[in-house]
């Protein structure tokens, strides 16, 4: 696999033949078959913040490539989901260094990640308690303290309960842990949105913000191939729409 940056954003050139190794940096996942063209696969082992819009044909039309590799499947039932399935809160073994085994949960990691002008709880190297935070999912800046900690949550872009409806439901907890953990999963965003978007496919919820919803479903797709999920047909059928 070939790693460039460009303009800032990270894309990756994977041969059309063969296995490589997914591209989210799977740990505990098997390969991910890849695509002939760079792909935007933005933040690809969550290490940088947000997502960046996709606008050139060039890379929509890998998006598109990408997520037309999804398997499909009826969703399953929600019996027996419960958020203590994916673990107990946030945990420190985030499925990418170099978060995992740092000492933080991985709730701070990723307000530090995607945060701006952070400021720590004093003597702590974790607990973020001020930054300011450009939203993905409606564009707003918000400037966020600790006090008021939900206006600002850390959404799942693949949700647990849709992943459980998936298949999870079947999953070792060790799995279902790095799922729920894994930056390439996770996205600060404004509270309000993660709440409306509760445990939706795209189908039936995407980001107010139509400028990133191309990049949404793409990230919704890294993730689901990266963990071998399906998604429902409808659900496959709005990514496509998303990013043609």
């Amino acid at each position: 696999m070939i790693v460039v940056v460009v303009a800032g954003v990270l894309l990756a050139a994977v041969a059309a033949k063969g296995t490589q190794q997914s591209a989210a940096g799977a740990s505990g996942a098997r390969a991910t078959p890849g695509v002939a063209r760079a792909i935007p696969l933005h933040n690809t082992h969550g290490t940088k913040p947000g997502l960046a819009p996709i606008t050139s044909t060039r890379d929509r039309a890998a998006a598109v490539a990408l997520i037309r590799k999804l398997r499909v499947k009826g969703s399953g039932p929600k019996t027996g989901y419960a958020r203590t399935r994916f673990g107990e809160n946030w945990a420190d073994t985030a499925d990418g260094v170099p978060y995992a085994g740092n000492g933080c949960n991985t709730r701070n990691d990723l307000l530090a990640r995607d945060g701006q002008n952070v400021r720590y709880r004093q003597g702590s190297h974790c607990v973020v308690i001020k930054m300011t935070l450009k939203d993905p999912y409606t564009g707003r800046t918000i400037r966020w303290r600790k006090q008021r900690a939900d206006v600002v949550q850390v959404d799942h872009v693949v949700p647990m309960s849709y992943s459980w409806r998936m298949g999870a439901a079947h999953w070792p907890m060790a799995k279902r842990l790095r799922i729920a953990n894994d930056p390439l999963n996770l996205l600060p965003v404004y509270g309000p949105a993660n709440e409306a978007k509760g445990g939706s496919g795209p189908a039936s919820w995407l980001p107010p913000n139509r400028k990133i919803r191309c990049a949404y479903v793409t990230r919704f797709a890294q993730v689901a191939l990266k963990y071998h999920l399906p998604v429902t047909r409808a659900d496959k059928a709005t990514m496509l729409v998303q990013c043609r």
